[in-house]
């Protein structure tokens, strides 16, 4: 990836202005692999790092192979207890820490650790000479090299274990993501998120140029845009419908870009009509999970047509990438559903992870008998093999004997001129068992009337989907992948109720 002779004076990396070529990050990435085995770590030995998006972490990430360490990036927005809890759990052989986190070295005793701008270049840069882009003898594409703990709606995170094998699998896809040495790809999202990680090493591995962002600021980050000339961007929807909400977006310079990909949460039908007449870049949508390395189904640009006659297909996923294997089946049987069945999807291919660390009830659940990921998503695919996800299956709403998916209310929510974020949940009903409950934000400057809002839904969506109340709220409560937090929105009704459906 990084020893090709013929990229070494390419730009790999720009983050804070400052330019790292490909022969220099390998150089570092070496002498990183060095430094580590140096400290005696190797095969199996997990190095942790928590901090927002710097070269200094791809220098890790690319040089632990080369001793046979793990590298295991933290989810930055945890609280204290929780990073010294994960940090226990990977039995970390060194922490690494951004300069924004060094006030954690001391809490970290027992542990070698190293900080960013203090003593971590001179760590790095100790060796005599750096170790070659190979991996220690005897290591097969089954063995670790990435450690990603889940940031899930539910439940504590768990290390999810990602190997040689999956990421081979995953850099086919820089084929249908239009990026090559010419690119000029945006990773905002964070390197301890598939999201960030997946997509910079596809990046690297295509030769592209990445430019790194530390922080989502709208504006900034539209800044860094144009000015940067990206071509190439994959971004959560939450960040997408920041970026279209700045005054002026639409009015910049976007001739530059090639294409702008988005997944890792839904996004509903009225917002995505907004980034396709705000940046008039060809847009593509992928779906995965950590389990999968990130993408595994894509949804085209040429799919990408709100006017079209083929516009249904805005709300799909897309199709399968050709190496996976993607079922809909009934949760409760396994059998296979024919098309327009709803049931959970499941996965097959090189990009599933081997499992969980040292989770082995987990990982048996996760995977069961047959090899495939329950993904715990519900969808159904249609006559052409196109995936459409109705919701999570735990965050499916039963009222009466009906089934109601979150997103189909949500979707005509989000056309509401007022609304600018939605959620829909389901709250105890001692009549229905369920009922369907809103919860939107007003754009900004707006007021909402839930009486006036549930009369302006009455004409467009069946009567046992229309949601019985509204909270009007200030935000929604996200995880760092963006992802709405439900299980936050609908604690305060379930308190104390056993719920059984969903």
């Amino acid at each position: 990836m990084l020893a090709d002779p013929g990229r070494a004076h390419l730009v790999a990396v720009t983050a804070d202005g400052a330019e790292t070529t490909y022969g220099e990050l390998d150089r570092r990435a070496g002498l990183a692999g060095a430094a580590l085995r140096d400290l005696g770590l190797g095969v199996g030995d997990r190095v942790v790092w928590i901090g927002k998006n710097r070269p200094e972490f791809l220098e890790l990430l690319l040089g632990a192979p080369r001793v046979g360490a793990v590298s295991v990036p933290l989810n930055t927005r945890l609280t204290e207890a929780d990073l010294h809890a994960l940090v226990a759990d990977a039995d970390a052989g060194l922490v690494v820490l951004g300069p924004e986190f060094a006030g954690l070295r001391a809490d970290l005793g027992g542990r070698r650790v190293l900080v960013v701008g203090e003593d971590y270049a001179d760590w790095r840069d100790a060796p005599d000479a750096p170790l070659p882009p190979s991996v220690p003898e005897g290591t097969t594409v089954d063995d670790p090299v990435l450690q990603l703990y889940t940031s899930g709606t539910t439940g504590l995170p768990k290390g999810v274990l990602l190997a040689h094998r999956q990421f081979s699998a995953l850099l086919l896809a820089a084929g249908h993501w239009s990026i090559d040495t010419t690119s000029t790809a945006l990773v905002a999202m964070p390197l301890f998120h598939i999201g960030g990680v997946g997509y910079a090493l596809v990046c690297l591995a295509a030769g592209s140029r990445l430019v790194l962002v530390a922080d989502i600021v709208p504006d900034a980050l539209l800044d860094t845009m144009s000015g940067e000339r990206v071509t190439n961007a994959f971004l959560v929807p939450a960040v997408l419908q920041m970026l279209v909400a700045v005054p002026g977006a639409a009015d910049r310079d976007w001739s530059a870009l090639r294409s702008v990909a988005y997944g890792a949460s839904p996004i509903t039908a009225g917002a995505l009509r907004k980034v396709v007449e705000t940046f008039r870049a060809p847009l593509f949508q992928v779906y995965g999970a950590t389990e999968t390395t990130g993408a595994i189904t894509q949804l085209d640009p040429g799919d990408h047509d709100p006017d079209g006659p083929r516009a249904h297909l805005m709300r799909s996923a897309g199709r399968a990438y050709p190496w996976v294997e993607l079922t809909v089946v009934d949760p409760a049987t396994g059998e296979q559903l024919e098309a327009g069945r709803v049931g959970e999807v499941r996965i097959r291919s090189d990009q599933v992870t081997a499992g969980y660390w040292r989770r082995p009830e987990e990982t048996a659940t996760a995977l069961g008998d047959d090899g495939r990921l329950r993904t715990g998503d519900a969808g159904y695919l249609d006559a052409d093999g196109f995936l459409f996800l109705t919701d999570r299956i735990k965050d499916m709403i039963v009222t009466g004997a009906e089934n109601v998916y979150p997103i189909e209310v949500e979707n005509v929510l989000s056309e509401h001129p007022d609304i600018a974020d939605v959620a829909v949940i389901g709250v105890p009903d001692e009549r229905w068992g369920e009922a369907v409950k809103a919860v939107v934000v007003p754009r900004g400057g707006a007021t909402i009337d839930p009486d006036a809002l549930l009369d302006w839904m009455r004409p467009l969506i069946a009567g046992y989907k229309r949601p019985r109340s509204v909270d009007v709220v200030e935000a929604l409560p996200r995880n760092p992948s963006g992802k709405i937090l439900k299980r936050e929105l609908r604690a305060p009704y379930w308190a104390g109720v056993g719920r059984t459906i969903g």
